[in-house]
């Protein structure tokens, strides 16, 4: 019996689906630090999911479906029916709702205010869960600081005390290995900013104004 490229072509495909299913890939585990900054995010997810009370989840399931594309193609496909034959009277429909329309825009007018509120409860949620995210961030990015100072000062210490390499002066490293104070840092920006904002004021200014003419 003959093999044509069609039986061949299958028999390799079956070839390689045996060889695949045998063939085990190997799952690294992820480092101990990496497993702990994946269960400290998780958690913080967690505990926000935990204290949302019922009424709430009920608004943001809400809120997910006014989100999605189907509600605008059914929200204009109601529109465009309802404006079909009040505004096209030749097609022998009855109109109730003749133009300006006052039905309508009383009916979007009522539905859009508790569509705004039900997306402003789920944002402000949002908002929360953002600033905590930050508030770590900003917490972990002060303690990575600190440690760069200290293992900056731990080498310059340790380059003072080896023979072998030449003892100099780095004015550089001496000012990095002394962690920043946030308040300080806050407090400069602030001035920064005020007097940046000052100038800009003063530019937007007029060089000189023209006196008026005496008569």
């Amino acid at each position: 019996m003959s093999k044509t490229p069609d039986n061949e072509n299958q028999l390799e495909e079956l070839d390689l689906e045996h060889h695949w299913s045998k063939t085990s890939i190997p799952i690294v585990p992820l480092p101990d630090h990496i497993g702990q900054n994946i269960e400290a995010i998780v958690a913080l997810h967690t505990n926000a999911e935990r204290n949302v009370p019922r009424h709430q989840r009920v608004l943001e399931t809400v809120s997910t479906f006014l989100g999605r594309p189907a509600f605008l193609y059914n929200s204009l496909l109601v529109v465009a029916l309802w404006l079909l034959p009040n505004a096209l009277p030749d097609l022998g429909l009855p109109q109730f709702d003749p133009p300006p329309f006052d039905l309508l825009q009383l009916a979007l007018g009522i539905v859009a205010l508790p569509m705004t509120i039900v997306v402003l409860v789920k944002q402000d949620r949002q908002e929360k869960l953002a600033e905590q995210r930050a508030q770590l961030s900003l917490q972990l990015d002060l303690l990575s600081e600190q440690k760069i100072a200290k293992m900056i000062a731990l080498i310059e210490e340790l380059r003072r005390d080896l023979p072998n390499v030449k003892n100099r002066y780095d004015p550089e490293a001496e000012e990095m290995k002394q962690a920043a104070d946030p308040q300080v840092v806050m407090e400069t920006l602030e001035q920064t900013l005020a007097q940046e904002l000052e100038e800009l004021k003063k530019q937007e200014k007029p060089d000189h104004q023209v006196p008026k003419s005496s008569e």
